[in-house]
């Protein structure tokens, strides 16, 4: 009689779990159904921006031509200015609109990973993605102090070895990984990508670089500048968390960014103490060419001296001038806002004096809201 009531029990439970799993059947649909529909909204989507994008460059070329071919009046001028600021918040706005929608793959990650869809939808995701980029850049920079530190001290090929095969796992890494924030829209591009591919070949080279007399002179000068180069990047790290936090709490940057462009004003308090650091390094790297270039007339020299030379010199010519330009450019900047300040508080106060029509005091006001959208 026990055994019958238990097979009822079992038969009970079978039934009240069939039930569920028709629950579940009709949430599965119901999620089929949704990502069907999600992703025709994803491709509607992506069609009607690349359609703005169209209009958009056609309407600019059309106003470029037209400022060009035909003296304007003041009331037309008027007119295209508020039509360039609205092509601008535009092209803004269809950027944020993209941060939601899954993205292409470059080419680069296309080789590497495949047509893999590393798009990263949510933005508590993608924040988190950036946090774990920064935290893996900060402690692979620590193992790479301690082991530049212990090489310096002892004079062991395997030492050597461990440290220049964890330079060339990291900058691959760390290539994949700033693909992976470019394709999620981080606006780290340029010379700052290209460096780290630099940095890959360099790394790789020096890892081939078969032991000798010409690498044991250049041995510890090499080390002593990967531990000074750990000791800047800690420094930027620390800098750069700084400015990003202040940033996003600003709500007035993306969470994505990777680099120091588009700095305000105020951030310039840290770079002017970091620059300096920044610059010796970029001496550092002069440096290390300039050795090896000696080192090529050497009896026992091989091929990866003369490559290291010029890859140290493209490495310190393009740092240089990529900071350079940098600061020349955010000076500039720094001048035309005061000129504009200057201008915007001359205005308000001949309007305060003397506002003779209405042409003036909407003038004072236009340049009032140019300002503030500044």
């Amino acid at each position: 009689m026990s055994q019958s009531v238990d097979v009822d029990e079992l038969e009970k439970d079978w039934s009240e779990l069939s039930d569920e799993f028709r629950s579940l059947e009709a949430a599965n649909q119901s999620y089929q159904e949704l990502h069907e529909r999600l992703e025709e909204m994803q491709e509607k989507c992506t069609k009607q921006i690349q359609h703005q994008r169209y209009r958009m460059r056609q309407i600019s070329k059309n106003l470029k031509t037209f400022m060009t071919k035909q003296r304007l009046t003041h009331t037309n001028k008027e007119k295209m200015t508020q039509l360039e600021k609205s092509i601008m918040k535009r092209k803004a706005q269809i950027h944020e609109i993209e941060q939601g929608l899954p993205q292409q793959n470059s080419r680069y990650l296309k080789i590497i990973l495949g047509d893999v869809n590393v798009s990263i939808l949510n933005r508590n995701d993608k924040i988190r993605y950036k946090d774990e980029y920064e935290k893996f850049k900060l402690i692979l920079n620590v193992i790479g102090l301690l082991l530049s530190f212990l090489n310096i001290v002892y004079n062991y090929r395997a030492l050597e070895l461990v440290f220049l095969f964890l330079l060339v796992w990291y900058y691959c890494t760390l290539t994949i990984r700033e693909s992976i924030l470019k394709v999620n829209g981080s606006r780290i591009k340029g010379w700052w990508r290209l460096h780290h591919f630099i940095s890959t070949v360099c790394a790789g080279v020096l890892l081939v670089w078969p032991q000798g007399e010409p690498w044991q002179l250049f041995r510890t000068q090499f080390m002593y500048f990967n531990v000074y180069i750990s000791m800047v990047q800690y420094m930027q790290f620390r800098y750069q968390k700084g400015v990003l936090y202040r940033l996003k709490a600003l709500g007035e940057r993306h969470n994505m960014d990777i680099t120091i462009e588009g700095f305000h004003s105020w951030m310039w308090r840290g770079l002017k103490f970091l620059f300096p650091f920044l610059f010796v390094g970029y001496l550092f790297q002069f440096y290390n060419a300039f050795t090896l270039y000696h080192l090529t007339n050497h009896p026992d020299a091989t091929w990866q001296i003369p490559v290291l030379s010029i890859l140290f010199l493209i490495l310190f010519v393009g740092n240089s001038l990529t900071t350079l330009m940098v600061i020349l450019q955010k000076q500039t900047e720094r001048t035309e806002n005061r000129y504009r300040l200057m201008s915007l508080i001359a205005s308000k106060r001949q309007k305060n004096v003397r506002p003779t029509n209405d042409d003036e005091v909407d003038g004072g006001k236009g340049d009032a809201d140019s300002a503030k959208s500044k």
